[in-house]
């Protein structure tokens, strides 16, 4: 059974693993109507990743007892500057996710909720290769330099490690 404090601080997690999919979408299809396809599939594949993370949390706090609350999601930015500066709100944005995640964790120990904070354990994991995957891809773009965003485009798939 969830402690309403641990329920309260997964069903914020709810909200922003939501908002995080709608952020992707948005950005994906600036870099699709940019003419961007291989950014857009790699931005659309992590819209997909950060449902399926709110989905898990849906389940989690229901199967625990809990009642998990679907909010509004506030409109996520629909224009950006560049691809190095749309990656870096990515980076910006995994690390706030991140932060997030701890906090769960910290009350779910605080409120002694092993379950949760054993459960909570992968997505800290799943953190840390988030963080990895966007650091690499600044990492390759300011490697090659502006001409670099169309390799980028064609390659960025195989930067997932899904292949």
């Amino acid at each position: 059974m969830l402690t309403k404090k641990v329920e309260e601080f997964c069903n914020r997690q709810i909200e922003r693993e939501g908002y995080s999919s709608n952020l992707y979408l948005a950005m994906a299809s600036w870099a699709e109507t940019k003419g961007m396809a291989g950014i857009a599939a790699w931005l659309y594949a992590q819209a997909d990743e950060e449902k399926e993370h709110m989905l898990k949390f849906i389940k989690w706090v229901n199967e625990r007892g809990g009642t998990a609350i679907i909010p509004e999601f506030k409109k996520p930015p629909v224009k950006y500057k560049g691809v190095p500066e749309l990656f870096a709100e990515v980076l910006k944005h995994e690390q706030f996710i991140s932060a997030s995640i701890n906090e769960v964790l910290e009350v779910a120990i605080a409120e002694k909720d092993h379950a949760t904070t054993n459960w909570i354990q992968w997505f800290v994991d799943e953190q840390v290769e988030e963080e990895s995957s966007a650091q690499q891809i600044i990492d390759k773009l300011n490697l090659a330099g502006a001409n670099a965003i169309y390799l980028l485009d064609r390659d960025i798939m195989k930067l997932r490690g899904d292949d």
